[in-house]
């Protein structure tokens, strides 16, 4: 099921589909952010902004704003 970063609950797993690369900082992409990429949502922020990542081994905060430009698809246990 295709969705973005935004609506992943605290635990879930996806893999990094698509992206604007115009929208997105460089920073994220050095990091490891890119198509293909498993990203998992560790935490929340308590009003909901940034959200905390682990996308293959480097952890990454980032903002909303961003997460909703990332299209992911979910892995199901």
């Amino acid at each position: 099921m295709q969705t973005t970063i935004e609506s992943l609950k605290k635990g879930e797993k996806a893999v990094i589909l698509d992206f604007d690369v115009d929208l997105m900082p460089l920073k994220l992409l050095e990091m490891g952010c890119l198509p293909g990429n498993t990203v998992e949502l560790l935490q929340v922020a308590p009003f909901g902004d940034p959200l905390y990542l682990d996308v293959n081994g480097s952890f990454l905060a980032i903002r909303m704003e961003t997460a909703r430009n990332i299209t992911v698809e979910k892995i199901t246990p």
